[in-house]
């Protein structure tokens, strides 16, 4: 009996728009290996503050995620951000190669490797974490300029980490993401991404593009409207595709171009009066059925919920089970 695809294999399949041997899933924090320079020490009531000084901390309802803390911006004026955004200093003390060897040490080379040595990671998601919504929304439309400027002051950093990151972490598939959107609509206009955000996620991609990496995209919410950009960017997946998207709509217009990564939604899955194991495992089946046929489909399979959470944890064993049992039963 033949062998069978390694992950990686049978996910570069994917990202280049091919038929794969098994329905693949995505893993973003396992297969991810970002510079660990860029994480700061976290304490232990999973507060931080990030290089560019803003303080974060653990929220529950996010996965216990770390979100910027509400109410403490760092910016309250866009026409100063000069005076308050600096350049970190860890960039100019790395030792790459050596940085690298560590972070990749024990690496599995049967999982693919993504990644894209960003050290800011989404313009939308920092200059909210710099400002707040409100003020960023605000500073959008009174002050396209000055968020243009500080974006391209980003965009260096980006670039020069980047071109380090492909050079000695040398992954897989490039990964970027700049959560923009809730679960109606975008947070701002098609003609403000298009003047602002969208310039700048095309010069981020463009160097992984270049070097022939295939690329995923991550942005939760109601993305639809800025998938064609993406697309014409040369990504070749979106996660996480949420159910308020027109996902067969989408499956149809792009077919295997653009990989879909949706799944068992945690929102509807957890609100269901009576959670079941077999209730459960028919709707990964269900979602399977529904998106796998002809490829172009990733499968994501964790509820999120508190982490250690025993029933959580139960729930994702029961999705993780049955996509095992049924991923290979699409691809001849």
């Amino acid at each position: 009996m033949a062998a069978h695809l390694t992950e990686k294999e049978n996910y570069i399949r994917l990202m280049k728009g091919e038929i794969p041997e098994y329905v693949p899933t995505y893993w973003a924090g396992v297969w991810s290996r970002e510079p660990s320079a860029f994480r700061p020490p976290v304490n232990p009531d999973g507060t931080y503050t990030n290089y560019f000084g803003v303080e974060y901390e653990s929220v529950p309802i996010a996965n216990n995620g770390a979100l910027p803390k509400p109410g403490v911006f760092i910016l309250e004026d866009i026409r100063k951000w000069r005076d308050i955004i600096k350049r970190p200093a860890i960039l100019d003390q790395i030792d790459w190669p050596s940085l690298a060897k560590k972070d990749l040490e024990n690496w599995d080379p049967t999982k693919p490797r993504l990644g894209s040595g960003c050290i800011c990671h989404g313009y939308f998601q920092t200059l909210v974490a710099f400002m707040g919504f409100t003020n960023a929304l605000i500073a959008c439309i009174e002050e396209p300029e000055e968020v243009k400027d500080l974006m391209h002051f980003l965009l260096e950093m980006n670039l020069e980490t980047g071109k380090k990151y492909l050079e000695y972490y040398k992954p897989d598939v490039a990964s970027f993401g700049d959560d923009i959107a809730h679960e109606r609509s975008t947070f701002v206009s098609l003609d403000v991404f298009l003047d602002i955000f969208e310039p700048m996620w095309r010069a981020t991609i463009k160097p992984f593009k270049e070097a022939g990496l295939p690329a995923q995209h991550h942005n939760c919410g109601k993305f639809t409207a800025f998938v064609p950009y993406i697309v014409d960017m040369g990504f070749n997946a979106w996660e996480p595709v949420q159910t308020v998207n027109d996902i067969l709509g989408i499956k149809k217009e792009y077919g295997r171009k653009l990989a879909l990564g949706t799944g068992v939604h945690s929102a509807s899955v957890l609100s269901w009066p009576e959670i079941t194991e077999e209730r459960i495992r028919a709707e990964v089946r269900r979602v399977m059925d529904l998106y796998a046929p002809g490829g172009g489909y990733e499968f994501l399979g964790n509820l999120m919920g508190q982490p250690g959470d025993p029933v959580v944890g139960e729930r994702n064993a029961w999705i993780r089970d049955e996509y095992e049992k049924n991923k290979y039963k699409y691809y001849a």
